[in-house]
């Protein structure tokens, strides 16, 4: 084997993906982990708001993972998305098991079902144990993702 030529240029350094990647990374992680969230809850018949500190974990994984600035800005990108985690999955909780008594499949449900009943439905559904759980986690995103 030759020896490597001196006049070989160095391979460029590997640079992190771009801002619109990222951002598309963090979407589908946190798409993902609520229709997770939400097959667990409808096969358990609870809120399951535990959840929320594994989707905390998860989001500032991904945050890591895919590269975004380590500081207080990708903390609040943390939170929020821990916070849309939460809506996304209380929203299609309520639409499943609405749709389950209406008679609608999960999709006509969500599109037929009204911020203010989805905000009702969801505030008798979830029981201080998990306004609890919503809560810690969003506090433990914005540590875990600094």
């Amino acid at each position: 084997m030759p020896p490597a030529s001196s006049d070989t240029p160095p391979s460029p350094p590997a640079r992190w993906p771009t801002w619109s990647y990222r951002l598309l990374m963090l979407l589908g992680a946190c798409a993902g982990f609520a229709a997770i969230w939400v097959v667990l809850a409808w096969s358990s018949n609870r809120q399951c708001g535990w959840m929320a500190l594994l989707g905390a974990l998860d989001v500032a994984w991904i945050l890591r993972l895919s590269g975004w600035p380590a500081g207080p800005r990708r903390a609040m990108v943390g939170v929020a998305a821990t916070a849309g985690i939460i809506a996304l999955a209380n929203w299609w909780i309520v639409a499943v098991h609405l749709g389950d008594v209406l008679g609608f499949d999960p999709l006509q449900s969500a599109l037929r079902l009204g911020a203010q009943h989805a905000w009702l439905l969801a505030r008798l559904a979830n029981t201080p144990f998990d306004l609890a759980m919503i809560l810690v986690a969003l506090v433990l995103a914005a540590f875990a993702s600094r």
